[in-house]
C-alpha cells in the first residue's frame, strides 16, 4: 500500500484586499499518495491554483492561511518558516507554472536558469551543474541541448519553453510535481507530447503529480483521482471512473455536458453552465453552485451540504444526494 505524501485538512485561505476579504479557499481537504496523479479541475477562480501555491508557501500578502493544516512529506507546511520553505521548494516539491514565457527570465540564457536551480539546491559546482543541465534537457526530449543552453527563452518555441520549465522543476528529482495548466497556449500535438512526457518521467522517477486544469480531457488520460473545485471548495472527489461515469454533483455533471463527444452520432449541441461564477467577496451561505444550479432547492441557498460518501473513495457535497437517499428510505446528514 502506498504511503500518504500530502494531506490537506480543512484548509481556509483568504486574500485581505481593500475591497474586503476574498475567501479563496473554504474548508478544502485533499489527500495524495506516493506515485499517484491527482487532477484538480474547475473553472477560473475556483481555487485550483491557490490550493497548489499554498502547498509551496507561495500565497504571500495579502493572502493568508486562516485555518486548517497542510502535511507534506512529514512537514507541517502551515508552521514552517520561510527559510525552511526555501529548502523544501525544488528539493521535495516543484511547480510548472502556467505560462513559461513569463516564468522564464528573458535576459538570462536557458543554461543560466537551469544551472542556478541546480547550484542552489545541491553541492554541485558550475561545471557539474552544466553537465546535469544537459542531462535534464535530454531527459525532457530537447534536441541539441548544448546549443539550447546558450539560447534565450524567446528563441525557443512554446513547446520547448514548456520542456525547459519541466527540466527546471525536475532538477532535484522532487517527490511531488505540481503542473499548473502546463498545456495552456500549446497546440494539440504539442499538448499530447508534453502530457506523455510527464507520465514517462513520473514512471521513471517515481514521483507524484498534481495536475491543475480546466480541461477534463487531460485528466481523463493522466489522472488516477480527480477533485472537482467550485467557489473555493472541493464539491466532488473520486477516481477518474467515478467522476466520468457516475458524477453526483450538479457542477460536475455540467462540466461533463460541456465536453464535445466524438462518438455522438446525433450531433447534439453542447450545454453550457448558465450564470456567472460566485463572488468570493460575498459567497453564499449555502452551496456555492446553488445560484447556477437548475436543480437548486431552498436548503441549497441557506445551508452548506456536508460530504456524502457515494462509494468507497468517492464523495460529494450536494443536497440532492441526501434528498435521493431520503426518498429511498435511507439516512441523511440533515
Amino acid at each position: 500500500m502506498s504511503e500518504l505524501l500530502l494531506d490537506i485538512r480543512n484548509l481556509r485561505l483568504s486574500f485581505f484586499t481593500p475591497a474586503g476579504e476574498v475567501k479563496a479557499l473554504n474548508d478544502v481537504s485533499l489527500k495524495l499518495e506516493e506515485g499517484d496523479v491527482l487532477g484538480i479541475v474547475g473553472e477560473s477562480g475556483s481555487g485550483k491554483s491557490v490550493t497548489a501555491y499554498s502547498i509551496m508557501g507561495l500565497t504571500v500578502h495579502p493572502g493568508r492561511i486562516i485555518g486548517g493544516t497542510i502535511d507534506f512529506n512529514s512537514h507541517n507546511i502551515t508552521e514552517m518558516t520561510e527559510a525552511d520553505m526555501r529548502m523544501m521548494r525544488g528539493n521535495e516539491v516543484s511547480i510548472i507554472f502556467q505560462d513559461p514565457m513569463t516564468s522564464l527570465n528573458p535576459v538570462y540564457t536557458i543554461g543560466n536558469q537551469i544551472r542556478e536551480v541546480i547550484m542552489l539546491h545541491t553541492d554541485k559546482n558550475k561545471a557539474q551543474a552544466n553537465e546535469r543541465a544537459i542531462e535534464l534537457m535530454e531527459l525532457v526530449g530537447i534536441n541539441e541541448p548544448i546549443k539550447r543552453l546558450k539560447q534565450y527563452p524567446h528563441e525557443l518555441s512554446g513547446g520547448m519553453r514548456q520542456r525547459v520549465m519541466i527540466a527546471i522543476a525536475l532538477a532535484c528529482e522532487p517527490k511531488l510535481l505540481i503542473a499548473d495548466e502546463p498545456t495552456t497556449a500549446l497546440d494539440v500535438t504539442i499538448q499530447a507530447q508534453i502530457l506523455e512526457l510527464m507520465i514517462e518521467l513520473k514512471n521513471k522517477l517515481g514521483m507524484s503529480i498534481i495536475m491543475i486544469t480546466h480541461d477534463l480531457g487531460i485528466v481523463a488520460n493522466m489522472c488516477k483521482k480527480i477533485a472537482v473545485m467550485y467557489g473555493g471548495k472541493v464539491v466532488e472527489y473520486g477516481t477518474t471512473e467515478d467522476i466520468f461515469y457516475n458524477p453526483r454533483h450538479e457542477y460536475t455533471k455540467g462540466l461533463l455536458r460541456s465536453i464535445p463527444k466524438l462518438n455522438d452520432k446525433e450531433h447534439k449541441k453542447l450545454i453550457p453552465i448558465e450564470g456567472t461564477p460566485v463572488d468570493m467577496l460575498n459567497p453564499p451561505a449555502g452551496c456555492p453552485f446553488a445560484p447556477r444550479c437548475e436543480s437548486c432547492m431552498k436548503i441549497c441557498i441557506s445551508k452548506m451540504p456536508e460530504y456524502v460518501d457515494v462509494a468507497e473513495g468517492h464523495y460529494s457535497a450536494c443536497w440532492l444526494i441526501q434528498k435521493e437517499a431520503f426518498e429511498q428510505g435511507g439516512e441523511t446528514n440533515e
